[in-house]
């Protein structure tokens, strides 16, 4: 399953709504090149988000490349379609050479008791006695158990494989990195039932190099992990073993890692992973997809003046419309409305207050998560604002890269990369 365009060890998921910050972001990774660290960026936009703001893949692209050769970024760099299915692939092909194949919808969807029963006989090594040879005791399996997985994930990796060989047709096997996206479910799966779903993903002949499962714990969008950091640390562990033996025992791309959609932010489980990469000399790609969005609004605010005004109107606008923007992303947001300020309280904040209340700091007194999920989900305010919010993003360039630059690396790329 040899794949002649690869993913590097160590890569990070940057989106950017509106296709503004691509400079300030490959700063922050400039910026690890010169600790010695290569971390490559990859640029990415969903087909919803491209709805909401009225883009096209091809300004993703556009952007991307630009920035490369404003800033003379001679690594690798990659353009991601993100959360795509068959519905949506055909914008994406000509711009992207990464392609996030999303096949959560048909997990639990029942496969063909024929199918199950290939699989299950083409994988004896799967079932024995309570231990397969090659990953840790701690993981069980049994007939009955490798039949039920099947039987839940088959369907799921089956699209998968339908996706890939679409993409593949049309942009040729090697020119593109595939990545199978299993996270958007509402259960977690097992470091076993990552194995049986790479088992599957081998035997249907999808070299990925990236898999993102569902992991324990809350990723809320925008703000920290809420979990048990003591499982969720084993549970890395564990899914970063099963992968290395997958790669190996089923013929998958060897440098196959790790995909982690973090919704952003997800300040406290970076030790758990950082860890767990230098136990395994592997590597991760982090999504922290969102996070620019809030930081272009942080740098409006900080600059004061109309930048400060644009901020307040929209968190008004936000807070006025907050059901329908919630509603997508519910599975995935804790808004606490007594936590939400009337927009008359907020309009007599100055741009200290509203900085405050906005930046990621857990440790500020003033820092308010319901605020900060809200304006996350609510980037279709400003995106119906058009050239208003564009340009005051232009006129407050220095501000707003200013604040992408340091959030992206100091609250991401350093604790995650580079930290002893």
């Amino acid at each position: 399953m040899a794949n002649p365009l690869s993913l590097p060890k160590y890569s990070i998921g940057v989106g950017d709504r509106f296709a503004h910050q691509a400079k300030a972001q490959l700063r922050a990774c400039i910026l690890a090149a010169e600790r010695g660290v290569e971390i490559v960026p990859v640029w990415n936009k969903s087909n919803r988000e491209h709805a909401i703001v009225g883009s096209e893949p091809s300004g993703t692209r556009k952007a991307a490349d630009a920035a490369v050769q404003a800033l003379g970024w001679h690594k690798p760099y990659f353009v991601d379609a993100d959360h795509i299915n068959l519905k949506t692939v055909e914008r994406f092909l000509a711009p992207c050479d990464f392609f996030t194949i999303d096949v959560a919808d048909l997990i639990g969807q029942p496969a063909q008791e024929t199918a199950v029963e290939r699989f299950v006989a083409a994988h004896p090594e799967l079932i024995g006695n309570g231990h397969i040879p090659g990953v840790p005791r701690s993981f069980q399996t049994s007939l009955d158990f490798v039949v039920q997985t099947a039987s839940k994930y088959l369907a799921a990796v089956e699209e998968a494989g339908r996706i890939y060989r679409y993409i593949a047709d049309r942009k040729g096997a090697g020119s593109f990195i595939p990545e199978v996206s299993m996270d958007e479910t509402d259960s977690p799966q097992t470091p076993i039932e990552l194995l049986i779903i790479l088992a599957a993903i081998s035997a249907e002949r999808i070299p990925i190099q990236t898999i993102a499962p569902k992991f324990t714990g809350r990723f809320n969008k925008g703000v920290d992990y809420e979990g048990d950091l003591a499982k969720f640390s084993q549970e890395i562990s564990d899914d970063i073993e099963v992968i290395a033996y997958a790669a190996e025992r089923y013929e998958l791309p060897s440098n196959l890692k790790l995909s982690v959609h973090s919704g952003s932010d997800k300040f406290s489980i970076y030790r758990p992973i950082r860890e767990a990469m230098r136990k395994f000399d592997t590597g991760v790609h982090l999504k922290t997809a969102g996070t620019t969005w809030l930081e272009e609004l942080i740098g409006l605010a900080e600059a004061g003046g109309d930048g400060l005004a644009l901020a307040k109107e929209i968190y008004a606008e936000a807070y006025a419309h907050r059901q329908e923007l919630c509603a997508p992303y519910a599975a995935v947001i804790d808004i606490d409305p007594s936590k939400l300020p009337a927009p008359q309280e907020v309009n007599a904040w100055s741009s200290a207050q509203f900085v405050s209340a906005l930046r990621h700091d857990p440790n500020s007194p003033a820092y308010n998560s319901s605020i900060r999920q809200l304006l996350h989900v609510g980037f279709k305010i400003a995106a119906k604002m058009g050239d208003c919010y564009l340009r005051l993003l232009s006129e407050m360039e220095d501000t707003v890269a200013k604040n992408v630059t340091t959030n992206l690396f100091d609250r991401h790329i350093m604790p995650l990369f580079l930290e002893d």
